[in-house]
């Protein structure tokens, strides 16, 4: 596994790149501000988390 460099970029979501909030929105057909919230609520950067916790609310409500 890796431990540096693309691969382990690619699993992230950084904040302060607009373009990773917007594939992410994009992606789940949501807006940058929830997919900014939804980082603050798993506490976590990861692309997958993030996923599955804006997949799962989408299902909710």
């Amino acid at each position: 596994m890796a431990t540096r460099g693309t691969k382990t970029d690619r699993r992230k979501v950084n904040s302060a790149q607009d373009y990773e909030l917007y594939h992410v929105a994009e992606k789940m057909g949501v807006s940058i501000q929830q997919v900014v919230g939804a980082k603050r609520a798993t506490q976590s950067n990861d692309r997958t988390v993030i996923e599955k916790y804006i997949a799962n609310k989408k299902k909710s409500n």
